[in-house]
This record gives C-alpha cells, sequence and structure tokens, in this order.
C-alpha cells in the first residue's frame, strides 16, 4: 500500500484526486494539505510515501517546499501535479528533490503509473512532457548538424555532422556509434572532406573549417 499525502490550495482539486485514488486498492491518501507548511507540520503526525506536490501555492510553493522535504524528510517521494508544460522547471524541481512530474490533465492510469514510479525509488516524467522535451532535443540537434551558412567546400550535412563531431576530439569509433554507422562510412565522409577542402589531415581539416566559418 502506498500512502499518499495530498498538496494543493485548491480544495475541489484535492476532492477530486482522493476521489479518483479511492478506486485504486494500491493506494490510500492519508492527508492532505493547501500549501507546503501545512505539509510540512502534518508530515511528522502522518507518514507517508509519496507527496503529490503542487506548484503555485500560496505561503510555501512547491519548488520550496521540495527543497525542505529533501532535508528534513529525505524518505519522502515527491511528485509533483501541476497545470504548467513547462519543461524549464523540470531540471530545477529535479534538484530539488523531486522524482517525477505529470500533468493535472493526463489519465489517472498515467498518474497512478508515476506515483508508483517514484514510490519505486525511480524518475518519472509524463509522456506529453518527455515528448515536447524530446522534440525540443530533436529540433536542436537538427538546427546544430545543419548545412553551415558558410560552406565553401560543399560539404553535405552528413559530413558537416562528422566534422562537428571530429572538432569535439571524438574517434572514428565514437563518431560512428554516436551517428549509428560504421567506422568504414565515417572514415570514407572524412577522406571526401580532406579532398574537397585539400586539407592534409583532421586536424589542418578542423583548422581550416574555422577559419572558413563552417566551424564556429
Amino acid at each position: 500500500m502506498i500512502r499518499l499525502f495530498l498538496v494543493d490550495d485548491h480544495p475541489i482539486m484535492r476532492d477530486g484526486l482522493r476521489a479518483l485514488f479511492s478506486r485504486e486498492p494500491t493506494l490510500q491518501v492519508v492527508g492532505e494539505a493547501g500549501h507546503g507548511q501545512e505539509l510540512l507540520e502534518r508530515l511528522p503526525a502522518t507518514p507517508a510515501d509519496v507527496v503529490l506536490l503542487d506548484l503555485h501555492m500560496p505561503v510555501l510553493d512547491g519548488l520550496a517546499t521540495a527543497q525542505r522535504l529533501r532535508i528534513e524528510f529525505p524518505e519522502v517521494k515527491i511528485l509533483v501535479l501541476s497545470m504548467l508544460l513547462n519543461e524549464r522547471y523540470v531540471g530545477q524541481l529535479f534538484d530539488a528533490g523531486v522524482r517525477g512530474y505529470a500533468l493535472k490533465n493526463n489519465e489517472l492510469s498515467e498518474l497512478v503509473l508515476g506515483i508508483r514510479t517514484v514510490a519505486a525509488g525511480r524518475q518519472f516524467l509524463c509522456n506529453e512532457l518527455s515528448l515536447r522535451m524530446l522534440n525540443q532535443v530533436l529540433a536542436k540537434t537538427t538546427e546544430q548538424t545543419a548545412e553551415p551558412a558558410n560552406n565553401p567546400y560543399n560539404f553535405s550535412r552528413r559530413e558537416t555532422e562528422v566534422l562537428v563531431l571530429l572538432s569535439k576530439g571524438l574517434t572514428t569509433s565514437e563518431i560512428a556509434k554516436q551517428l549509428f554507422t560504421s567506422k568504414r562510412t565515417i572514415e570514407t565522409h572524412r577522406q571526401h572532406m580532406l579532398e574537397k577542402s585539400q586539407a592534409r589531415n583532421a586536424a589542418a581539416l578542423i583548422k581550416l573549417a574555422m577559419s572558413q566559418g563552417v566551424l564556429s
């Protein structure tokens, strides 16, 4: 049985959550509070395994509450439940001791999964936020590996990707693993770039690419 403590400044929200969790035989709502300070005052007399924590609350907000919980009740796991689909908060919250992040519009099944995951000591991100963050990473990667504005040697996009990784000091094997291809393919791309730029070796190629603005 996982003991839950609900923390949200809206009583209607807490009532709804309590009603939903009453359907789950492995979950038990043992307490509730309207803000973080109230939670901290009640926890000593009401032990809990997981705190379901809102972010924006009066008196003591979610971030400050998480920081206090990490120090005063380190055994309690924290799952943030928020309306905010904002990934910039996630790193800060996880640094503060939060183990999971879910949205208030998530399905009950996903929320229950999040509770069980953090109760087991693992991290959890709801699907919607995970996909949003993944798309941002992919977009950033595409932007970084796109053909440069200055491309006097007509390097292909793939060649530019290899060149960027070479400039970071990665070996042929490491580049092949990162780009999910073979060492021979990476060596072929490097040889093509040497021929196009007429550079003598990889070091000269990187230096030349930087001087021409191909690499920043």
